[in-house]
């Protein structure tokens, strides 16, 4: 069978178009020299492996040979997959936004030779339906104007780029920090709360976890009842509806109903990063086990479908589907389905648990159900005057059922590639996890994973690479330049893993990755950082010429606040005020725009308040029981800017296993000389006087978290 150039991608989204008619090029200056030299224009498309309705374009208009036709002889086509490329496709989201209101994937741009965007939009159908233009049409259209309307092409393509301009610009908006921001953001989202079935705004409804962690953060400082049915109401249903995967564990990427029931099915490794973090943080502060209970399902989840087990690493995603008429099919039920695989009692136990009927919840196929958590086992065992033990043995053996029958259906793609920041918060998940929850299978798959990451994306001379590895080990590997996201992600991936072992060579590759990610992506100028290299040369291609602070979280934390937080973090360990400095000067480019921006301010707001109040360092030194109840009590509670280091050994090990800041300010204490396990609360480089007792600990950290302005006694 022909291909084409895409044969040559290690993307495996792009390697999926390889046998279209299409003339494809990867993103490149070749294609570019291509587009000049024949004067056309160029056809842009970006999607991900994951996403449904770039499988369906591909398999209407682009698998079409008429469109094919149409492509090859008036445009130069360009195929990106986002995931691999994010510094391309923020861009051109922005432009097509900008022309059309619309975003989104797959995304479809029509550039200037030079790559500058004119006109735009999301899913074309081959003919005219849904509202929608044919795509036919539109090609035919587009490449009459260009040919025959150049000078307005160009003028419209001048117009859009001062546009993207404008808009990844902050020039004139900084403005002096306050700590009152915070209040702000959280008011801002509490706003858009939905008090009847939890999350925020409505339909569709996405996860937005950095701002349910800064409520979580909130609400255990100050206790704010508000804030606490946000918590439990948004992390309750999200875990009962059908965004959750209520058999393998794991939430797909976002619900196209207000309830929570009927997903998008993909499933990405960043939306169960941080949502694991969402549901550790609220155990910490509200002890349900029912959170932890998600925790685990979810770690279980990635365990088996999202982990490179031999290797170390997390895969990127899973898609949502198997082929074009699919929607979900795999993670959705009839009745008849169930039937065929569960007892009459287990039937009726889980149709009544799950809500399955014969009438589901799917357009494409109205008998399959989606399972969501309609009844509990009391109310169920009302309904079958059974007994709620025996209910809830009937549940957990219709679970187990139904999961090994679903494991036997065709299974939806996996994208095993290994994406640098992805990685970074996978880690820093599992690790948090791993400390609340003592999962230490967690603790060294995540330890195992960062090693990786640090062994082959990591070189001091050349900085981070985005891609360990691709989905396809037989593709040709080519190095992507670490982005803004990949440098912050893993040096506070570093941080994490230091204070989960106390071992000093991941606390010295985070400080040398956070330099590079200052020299590399600090402007000096304006500050904060851009996403992409200063001195990248690709950046002088189409609308990568357009320089970008990111921002906003969509949907992973955005890059400047994530770096912020770092060099916090950074600065609580070392005392150097440059990093302090750099990162207040990051949060006032933003300060005086991030309040409108509520839900999707979420990590700035994390790093405000690690910003606004003093840094908790708890360093337990000593082994055996007594150490182990202190550092229990030490990471029991939540709160952000709180950090546990575990020094096993006496006292004189202490030092060696400290950066030299934090360790002039631990004392050298005769009881633990005396092999007395201790545990000392130090801030702003002060300590208070040593603890032994657990008790004794969880107090002093209750009342340093309701009161940040406590600093230590010396």
């Amino acid at each position: 069978m022909a291909t084409n150039a895409l044969a040559q991608a290690a993307s495996a989204y792009l390697r999926s178009a390889m046998h279209q008619p299409i003339r494809w090029h990867e993103w490149s200056e070749e294609a570019f020299a291509a587009a000049q030299r024949e004067n056309k224009p160029i056809l842009l498309d970006i999607g991900a492996v994951w996403c449904h309705w770039c499988h369906v374009m591909d398999h209407e208009s682009y698998d079409d040979p008429e469109v094919a036709r149409i492509v090859n002889q008036n445009f130069i086509a360009v195929k990106v997959d986002r995931d691999e490329r994010p510094d391309i496709d923020s861009r051109y989201q922005a432009a097509v936004s900008a022309i059309s209101g619309q975003g989104g994937w797959p995304l479809t741009a029509f550039l200037t030779p030079d790559g500058r965007p004119f006109y735009g939009g999301t899913y074309f159908p081959p003919d005219e339906r849904m509202g929608r233009p044919g795509f036919k049409r539109v090609l035919e259209a587009i490449a009459a104007a260009f040919r025959e309307k150049h000078s307005d092409v160009r003028e419209q393509a001048d117009l859009v780029m001062k546009a993207l301009s404008q808009a990844e610009s902050f020039a004139g908006r900084s403005t002096a920090f306050s700590p009152g921001i915070v209040d702000s953001i959280v008011r801002s989202a509490t706003r858009l709360f939905d008090v009847e079935h939890g999350g925020f705004g409505t339909a569709p409804k996405f996860p937005h976890a950095s701002i349910l962690d800064l409520m979580i953060d909130r609400y255990a400082r100050a206790g704010e009842p508000h804030l606490k049915t946000v918590i439990e109401t948004t992390l309750t249903r999200m875990a009962r509806g059908g965004v959750y995967d209520q058999l393998a564990g794991g939430f797909h990427r976002y619900s196209v109903d207000e309830r929570w029931v009927v997903p998008h099915f993909e499933k990405m490794s960043y939306d169960n990063s941080e949502l694991l973090k969402n549901y550790v943080h609220s155990f910490q502060v509200l002890r349900d086990s029912f959170f932890a209970e998600v925790a685990r399902d979810i770690i279980r989840w990635m365990d088996e479908v999202l982990s490179d087990r031999e290797h170390g690493g997390f895969y990127a995603s899973q898609d949502a589907d198997i082929g074009m008429e699919d929607d979900g099919d795999y993670f959705t039920w009839t009745l008849a389905e169930a039937r065929s695989v569960l007892s009459e009692d287990e039937l009726k136990a889980a149709s009544y648990h799950y809500d399955i009927a014969e009438i589901g919840e799917m357009h494409h196929n109205p008998q399959k159900n989606v399972l969501h958590v309609r009844a509990a086992a009391e109310e169920i065992a009302a309904r079958m005057g059974t007994p709620a033990e025996r209910v809830r043995a009937l549940l957990d053996s219709a679970k187990q059922q139904m999961l090994a029958a679903r494991l036997k259906r065709p299974t939806p793609y996996v994208d095993k590639t290994v994406y640098v920041n992805w990685n970074a918060l996978c880690v820093s998940a599992y690790l948090d996890a791993a400390r609340v929850l003592q999962l230490d299978d967690a603790r060294h798959f995540a330890l195992r994973s960062l090693d990786r990451i640090l062994a082959e994306a990591w070189k001091p001379e050349t900085g981070l690479k985005h891609v360990v590895a691709y989905s396809d080990p037989d593709a040709k590997h080519r190095d992507v330049p670490g982005l803004l996201d990949d440098y912050a992600f893993t040096a506070i991936a570093c941080l994490d893993a230091y204070e989960t072992t106390a071992d000093m060579t991941y606390f010295t590759f985070a400080r040398r990755i956070g330099d590079a990610m200052i020299e590399r992506f600090y402007d000096t100028a304006g500050g904060g950082f851009f996403d992409v290299e200063k001195s990248a040369s690709a950046a002088e291609i189409g609308a990568l010429a357009a320089r970008r602070k990111p921002f906003q979280d969509s949907p992973t934390p955005a890059g400047n606040s994530a770096a912020a937080i770092a060099l916090l973090r950074l600065y609580a360990y070392t005392h150097d005020q440059s990093y302090r400095e750099k990162a207040q000067q990051t949060l006032e480019v933003f300060a005086g725009m991030a309040e409108q921006y509520g839900i999707f301010a979420g990590t700035y707001g994390i790093a405000a308040c690690l910003f606004s109040a003093p840094h908790t360092q708890v360093v337990v030194v000593g082994g055996g029981e007594p150490a182990d109840k202190l550092y229990a009590a030490a990471v029991a509670g939540f709160a952000l800017g709180k950090s546990v280091l575990r020094i096993p050994g006496e006292n004189e090990a202490a030092p060696q296993n400290l950066p030299p800041a934090l360790a002039e300010t631990i004392p050298h204490l005769p009881e633990v000389k005396a092999g007395q396990p201790v545990a000392v609360v130090c801030s702003e480089f002060t300590c208070q006087p040593p603890v032994h007792d657990p008790e004794q600990l969880s107090e002093a950290l209750r009342q340093r978290a309701k009161n940040p302005e406590l600093t230590g006694t010396g």
